[in-house]
């Protein structure tokens, strides 16, 4: 199953396990159950801390198999094959019950332990999906802490009838107990604020107690991240309050474009982004979205959603943008259900079928490029007279015999019951109205800023960016702003770090031609003094 390069390399990576490792196979007749029973052989033969036992009469899915400590079954369950992108997870899991502790803070370890209940995940993936792994590695991690907690990826691919029985045409989606729990990519964090209500509240209660910073950057994307190093090297009280550290970012495949880094893959890019971070004394707040500002005489207010609040003498917005929803009848409806907005994480779950892309820029052809080689057919819809892709896209585009593509045509309508079946669209020439079946819609038009809760407070554009001058400043003193949220043009991942740093600057400008505001609690020890 694996080349020898991969197996020196397992070796070495099992070398640092310290524990007994024991995997038990559940497998069948079959060619996956073949396929699953070699990887597996290869597994233990690269360690003497590892033992595997076969068992072809257990209620386990087949193929499939556990990992765990001896005398122990709560362990890591791999249904499939756990090669692509997953076998990370497995590599990571089997160090984990081997001894080697995982890179969570003991905090988040303490919380998950302290669990009351008991709780069954299954995350169905596919091996191409680059958030996957972030989830299942979450839960393993819990699975691993706590033997109340059972965490088993299934492998789309193998499980087909599963996948079509449960309706999933998203991954990763996660059920917990049997009931759906959530898509998309989750971190450890994301998970236990989901099932521990009470973590919330704690986490609140620190934040609001925290003193005023100097500088308090809103969002950790690249704007944010590189906002922070920025501040923190000026010798600055600086804070980070993020939705999830990374941003966008951790949505993105491919990076090639990033001078001095040839290539890389989004979610190892804001791993580095935090990692740097994380080097200087910054408060990072993660899981933490923003609802309001109130803007002050001393300092500046931000509300979180958690209902916490904190304050700064300057605050630096970074709040990056989303996905652009097209508003029609449908979207919403059947949106994980057919309506997808990843080609690279849910393309693989349409193997064969028929799909249509919104949207004719650079995203929108690539992603129909992406899905021509795993689909059955692709549409392509797009609004303008012509594509406004670069023409090295185009030219590939046309060579594809699986692809249409319909220029001035206004989407008005996805159909569905229970799951996408068809897109309806506007021919804008003539007015007439055209369906195409299908069973996926891509959604591939664009971004919309993240900038709902400033609305009334900064200025903002037309499209809802906030306005920034030159320097990053925003029309309220002391308020600065950096990346996709704003009006500055060019929406790149490049750019958005370089706003950061200048940010940070122009906030640090600020501070020093800026009184420093009275303590309260200063002014009463002069008055007692005095008295």
């Amino acid at each position: 199953m694996l080349d020898a390069a991969t197996k020196a390399q397992l070796k070495s990576y099992l070398e640092r396990a310290t524990q007994p490792i024991e995997i038990v196979a559940s497998l069948d007749d079959s060619k996956a159950s073949g396929e699953v029973l070699s990887l597996l052989k290869d597994v233990s033969e690269s360690s003497p801390l590892v033992t595997l036992t076969e068992s072809r009469d257990d209620n386990h899915r087949k193929p499939s198999f556990s990992i765990n400590r001896p005398s122990e079954n709560h362990g890591p369950r791999f249904a499939g094959l756990p090669m692509g992108h997953e076998f990370t997870s497995l590599i990571l899991a089997l160090l984990q019950i081997g001894g080697y502790p995982p890179k969570v803070e003991q905090e988040v370890l303490d919380q998950i332990r302290a669990l009351d209940g008991d709780f069954e995940f299954e995350i169905y993936v596919s091996l191409t999906c680059h958030n996957c792994p972030d989830v299942v590695q979450a839960l393993n991690v819990m699975a691993v802490q706590n033997p109340r907690i059972r965490a088993t990826m299934i492998e789309g691919g193998t499980f087909q009838d599963e996948v079509k029985e449960r309706q999933i045409m998203a991954v990763p989606t996660v059920f917990l107990n049997g009931t759906e729990f959530g898509q998309g990519r989750m971190s450890l964090e994301e998970i236990l604020a989901k099932i521990d209500t009470s973590g919330v509240e704690r986490e609140a209660k620190k934040i609001d107690a925290k003193d005023p910073f100097d500088v308090l950057i809103v969002g950790g994307g690249p704007a944010g991240a590189a906002a922070a190093v920025y501040a923190a090297r000026k010798g600055i009280r600086t804070g980070v309050a993020s939705e999830r550290f990374g941003g966008q970012v951790l949505d993105t495949l491919g990076i090639e474009n990033f001078i001095s880094i040839k290539e890389t893959e989004g979610p190892k890019f804001a791993i580095a982004l935090e990692e740097h971070v994380r080097a200087y004394d910054v408060d990072i707040m993660n899981l933490q979205r923003a609802a309001a500002l109130v803007p002050g005489q001393d300092y500046v207010e931000v509300k979180l959603e958690s209902g916490a609040s904190l304050k700064s003498r300057t605050v630096i917005i970074s709040t990056g943008a989303r996905w652009r929803n097209i508003n029609v009848p449908g979207e919403h409806e059947y949106k994980n259900k057919g309506v997808a907005y990843c080609p690279h994480c849910d393309g693989p779950l349409f193997k064969g079928k028929r799909v249509a892309v919104v949207g004719g820029g650079n995203s929108g052809v690539e992603a129909a490029i992406d899905l021509a080689g795993i689909v059955g057919h692709v549409t392509l819809i797009e609004y303008d007279q012509q594509l406004r892709a670069d023409e090295v896209l185009q030219r590939k585009l046309r060579s594809l015999k699986n692809v249409d593509v319909f220029t001035n045509a206004q989407t008005t309508e996805i159909t569905g019951e229970q799951t996408v079946n068809g897109l309806i669209y506007k021919d804008r020439a003539s007015g007439d109205l055209h369906t195409v079946a299908l069973e996926g819609v891509f959604i591939q038009i664009g971004l919309v800023p993240n900038t709902d809760w400033l609305k009334g407070v900064v200025e903002l554009s037309k499209h809802g960016e906030i306005v920034v001058d030159a320097k990053g400043q925003t029309s309220v003193p002391g308020v600065f702003a950096a990346g996709d949220a704003t009006t500055v043009p060019f929406k790149q991942i490049i750019i958005a770090a370089g706003d950061g740093a200048k940010a940070a600057l122009s906030a640090f400008d600020h501070l020093i031609r800026t009184p420093m505001p009275v303590v309260e609690s200063a002014q009463v020890d002069a008055e007692a003094v005095l008295a």
